[in-house]
């Protein structure tokens, strides 16, 4: 299977070309792979679809635009590949293995290439390379404003693989297809200044000069005819070799050159071994130190005279491997020295700052008989002897703003340099430090790290192998080396065969060690890390190993500690800055699986899961009664359940923004609940989601509803299996899997009436009438829908009687008994709902009128059947139901009083049926 993007954007398997259908849906995935295996906000998306204001319907069109992408990958075996397209929190996730993207495979072989030595193999690798591309990168798609940006992007990236290319013909000696290369791009982009300087040198260089000299003048007409600018020093540089003979051309062209292949660039080298007097206390650095290329340039722009840098982040990440190589490349920039410090802060006995200021005055040429006695003597003497030198100070693994704040310089020529695994924030408030906070590897990095330490070919001949090594290591350097070092230890293993070993998370943590060093390894810095945080913070990091969802929020996390949720967010709080986890969005916060792992082996608190659950359960019952008030809850909390803090909804907008946010994390609370025993929960935490459900029925939803149903049988509750069954059954209807929902649906309504549940059991006949009318109103539906009303109006449930008489309308319209349609909607607007402004009952109401409204007018009472046309515009209006909309404006259409023309928003899976 492959994913494009280098072209018109597709997708295909071994049987041929998987359909996408419209641009819509093209750019829907095209945006989900150019961040793949990353979360994509559905807002995202929207702007990715619209480059205008988006219609009010955009999230229902987007959500339809991945439910088929969904149906397609399923139909292709995507799950065979490791391809799927999850749901996280409010966002998507396009999971795919990077070696199928076009992309990725374009970027390994560019890389590869110019990192070549021999000419030959970077000419085959580059044009390997290009030759991936089948046109403009994401043809096919919407002309939106990011799709563009992106799309340009990699345009820029094939441009600049072409100089590498052409750079690679010129090494080899082949200057005619140098040439050949580079005048097929600059008649395409013809402004390009880089492209005409490579052609003009090319030019000149293959003894064509009186073509290189023409070539230059057009540009430069060009440039000033269509920019208003003249040429830069790049292209004017190449004009005059080319007017000296060419003595300077070939100099500037490998200088780039060898830049993109990763050597130093011009001639004052930043990694030269610096002179001077100055003391140079830098350590050697990492070997194989690869990536980052991102980060190195932000601290070119954050560090320099008169400032101080903190890089930050969670243990093994490469903190100090970033810091020294970029400290060894920008050392000469400072001619007084460089001093080095190992604080300690993480590990070991933390460094004295009295005794660091001590070595870096002897380091600064103190004589060991002149050295103040006292601390604060000394510490004066450092600043007075940095306050008129240009010194560049890094000091690694702080732990605390009050050890570094001795060893800080005086005066404004010196850069400091900070490496921490906590976010220092007193130092960033007082010294305005300029964070840098570092992550872990991306899946590209990660295997480059891998083949750097195991030899290309090893990775080359298991990709898919290498990329699952990465992720099972986080693309955590520190893990990535332990793993290299196994592979290395064990030339005879395939890939395949460790990351098989590493896949038992049982056994992972031991795996990622070194057997020659006690206190090395991935669980040694997470210990190290977590033993210097306040009890509290240490308590809930042990109990974040009972957490089954993706992330957690304070009230989780207060659930956890059962503590109030200001003290879990302090300690929240205190694990952020510690990089333990990560606050991915305000108030929500996820860790990395080692991390995971690690906190797995340190719960000791057996009630902790069953709190969580109990938390989950009464905010989910919470929500639902804010999504939609006036409804009757569909269960109470089970017996025993914690007295704990719960969210509160400000309206039913907050209510379903909470239902997306958790859906994962609901999902894998049911897991964890049926696993650990307590169905009485799982169950609950299905059905409880129901409003949310109403609002994305096809969202797959039936694997999730059938596990509550085993939880429910597993409990002999009929109360409970009725719910889960009118539940299961209804979704299944809305996919169109009729026997399927029957089967459930026939069921319900006789557990519910052992259950003694009358509006449980009137919902369950709805639902069947519902499925039963699919294919024509019947004697028997009708029965069941009469029941419905009867049971509802005998429980006083005011909504569900709504419910049912909106179908029983439904269903004498579709036998021609216009009068009794007419009787049935009279009878139902005039029932008192309780003053409900929001949510199904004005929904029904609106459905309700326009069934009235088609009465009335079959009847010939046209002002009426307007009056109820406009009247149901406006309360699906406000409730945002575009298909009560839509049939409003058809409606009046009809009558002769159009509104506006009727929109019908693609995969609006809308009802106002109540499960």
């Amino acid at each position: 299977m492959e994913f494009r993007l280098l072209g018109r954007v597709g997708a295909a398997t071994g049987a041929g070309e998987l359909q996408l259908g419209p641009a819509k849906r093209r750019s829907v995935l095209a945006a989900l792979l150019l961040k793949a295996n990353s979360p994509v906000s559905v807002e995202q998306l929207i702007d990715t679809v619209w480059d205008a204001t988006p219609p009010a319907h955009a999230r229902t069109v987007v959500q339809g635009h991945v439910s088929r992408l969904r149906a397609l990958l399923s139909s292709a075996g995507a799950g065979e590949h490791g391809v799927g397209l999850m749901t996280r929190g409010p966002s998507y996730v396009f999971e795919v293995p990077e070696t199928l993207l076009d992309t990725h495979r374009f970027e390994g072989l560019a890389r590869r290439g110019r990192s070549r030595q021999r000419p030959a193999d970077a000419v085959a690798d580059l044009g390997e390379a290009l030759a991936l591309w089948q046109g403009p990168a994401l043809d096919g798609t919407a002309p939106s404003t990011s799709l563009r940006a992106a799309a340009q992007a990699l345009e820029e990236a094939r441009l600049e693989v072409t100089e590498s290319l052409a750079g690679a013909y010129e090494r080899l000696g082949d200057r005619a297809s140098a040439v050949a290369v580079l005048q097929a791009e600059t008649a395409a982009h013809p402004l390009r200044e880089s492209l005409a300087e490579a052609l003009v040198v090319a030019l000149d260089r293959a003894g064509r000069r009186s073509d290189a000299l023409d070539h230059y003048h057009r540009t430069r007409r060009l440039l000033a005819d269509e920019l208003g600018i003249d040429p830069g020093p790049g292209l004017r540089g190449a004009y005059e070799a080319v007017l000296c003979g060419g003595a300077a051309g070939a100099p500037k062209a490998a200088e780039r050159e060898g830049t993109r292949s990763g050597a130093e660039p011009g001639p004052a080298k930043e990694s030269a071994a610096p002179g001077g007097a100055g003391p140079r206390l830098l350590p050697r650095g990492v070997r194989g130190f690869l990536g980052r290329d991102a980060e190195l340039d932000t601290l070119d722009q954050i560090t320099g005279a008169g400032t101080l840098a903190l890089v930050t982040g969670p243990a093994g990440v490469g903190k100090t491997a970033l810091a020294l190589h970029w400290a060894h490349r920008a050392q000469s920039r400072y001619p007084d020295g460089t001093l080095f410090a190992d604080l300690r802060g993480f590990g070991g006995v933390p460094a004295e700052p009295a005794e660091t200021v001590r070595e870096f005055l002897l380091a600064l040429g103190v004589p060991a008989r002149g050295l103040p006695e006292s601390a604060a003597s000394a510490a004066a003497l450092y600043r007075e002897l940095t306050a008129e030198r240009a010194l560049l100070i890094v000091l690694d693994n702080a732990r605390g703003t009050d050890q570094l704040r001795p060893l800080l310089p005086a005066g404004t020529g010196s850069a400091v340099l900070v490496t921490s695994r906590t976010r220092l924030g007193g130092l960033i408030v007082e010294e305005l430090a300029r964070p840098l906070p570092l992550d872990v590897l991306g899946p590209a990095p990660a295997a480059a790290l891998l083949a750097a330490a195991v030899g290309e070919e090893r990775v080359a001949a298991e990709p898919e192998a290498a990329d699952r090594l990465a992720r099972l290591c986080d693309g955590l350097p520190l893990a990535l080396r332990i793993t290299a070092a196994q592979l290395a230890a064990r030339p005879h293993w395939r890939l395949a065969d460790l990351a098989a070993e590493l896949a038992d998370e049982q056994r992972r943590l031991a795996l990622l060690s070194l057997d020659d060093a006690e206190d090395s390894g991935v669980a040694a810095a997470l210990r190290i890390t977590v033993q210097g945080l306040a009890p509290e913070a240490v308590r809930l990091f042990a109990l974040l190993g009972v957490v089954p969802g993706p992330d957690l929020d304070r009230y989780a996390a207060a659930a956890l500690l059962d503590r109030p949720p200001a003290v879990a967010a302090e300690a929240l709080d205190r694990l952020a800055g510690a990089h333990l986890v990560t606050e991915h969005a305000p108030g929500r916060y996820s860790l990395h699986d080692l991390v995971r792992l690690y906190a797995r082996g340190l719960v000791t608190d057996d009630g902790a899961l069953l709190r969580l659950l109990d938390s989950c359960t009464a905010t989910a019952l919470a929500a639902s009664l804010a999504a939609e008030p006036g409804e009757k809850p569909c269960c109470v909390l089970p017996q025993g359940a914690a007295d704990l803090p719960v969210r509160t909804f400000a309206d039913r907008d907050a209510a379903l923004r909470w239902y997306a946010a958790e859906r994962e994390n609901l999902a894998a609370a049911v897991t964890a609940a049926r696993a650990a025993g307590h169905d009485d929960r799982a169950w609950r935490l299905v059905v409880l989601q129901w409003p949310y459900v109403l609002w994305s029925v096809r969202d797959g939803w039936a694997p999730l509803l059938e596990q509550a149903l085993e939880a429910s049988r597993r409990l002999d509750d009929p109360a409970a299996e009725s719910r889960v069954r009118a539940l299961l059954g209804w979704v299944l209807t809305r996919e169109g899997r009729l026997s399927e929902a029957l089967a459930q649906l026939e069921l319900a309504p006789a557990l519910a009436a052992r259950a003694h549940d009358p509006s449980s059991e009137a919902i369950a006949l709805i639902n069947l009438a519902v499925a039963l009318d699919a294919d024509g109103v019947t004697d028997t539906s009708l029965h069941h829908v009469t029941r419905a009303v009867r049971l509802a109006r005998e429980a006083d449930d005011v909504l569900t009687e709504l419910l049912a008489l909106q179908h029983r309308t439904y269903q004498l319209l579709a036998r021609g008994d216009i009068a009794a349609a007419e009787r049935c909607t009279a009878y139902a607007l005039a029932l008192d709902d309780h003053g409900v402004t929001t949510g199904l009952g004005v929904m029904r109401r609106a459905t309700l009128r326009l069934s009235r409204g088609e009465a009335l007018l079959a009847l010939g009472e046209r002002e009426g059947a307007e009056m109820c046309a406009r009247q149901a515009l406006a309360e699906a209006t406000r409730q945002d139901f575009q298909e009560g909309v839509n049939r409003a404006r058809s409606q009046l259409a009809a009558l002769g009083r159009p509104v506006a023309p009727p929109v019908r928003p693609e995969g609006d899976d809308r009802s106002v049926l109540s499960p």
